[in-house]
């Protein structure tokens, strides 16, 4: 069934994690419910909608990472593409910060 996807270990900590986000998220919702507020993205917005502009960062953050990996390789004389768990941990950290600030 999931033979058109590669299953390597940060793809599926990443969608593990998505997962675990919106089981979360679901159980803060129903315990208390959100409002609308307004930090530093132009909209009013609850925590779901966060949640989903963050995670939508994040997944442009990664195919980003993905795309210029070799470049990255060529322009820092590594021997080696640089590891996907750099731009895991980067897009998480900016999933943090729309949802704290955002």
């Amino acid at each position: 069934m999931f033979d058109w996807m590669v299953w390597t270990t940060p793809v599926a900590v990443f969608f593990t994690c998505i997962a675990l986000m919106l089981v979360g998220m679901t159980v803060w919702e129903l315990k208390s419910p959100t409002t609308l507020r307004r930090g530093w993205l132009p909209l009013e917005t609850t925590r779901g909608d966060r949640l989903f502009i963050g995670l939508l960062i994040a997944a442009y953050i990664n195919l980003i990472f993905i795309g210029i990996a070799g470049k990255l390789q060529e322009w820092m004389s590594l021997e080696a593409e640089p590891s996907i768990w750099i731009s895991f941990v980067i897009s998480m950290l900016v999933l943090v910060l729309i949802m704290r600030k955002g």
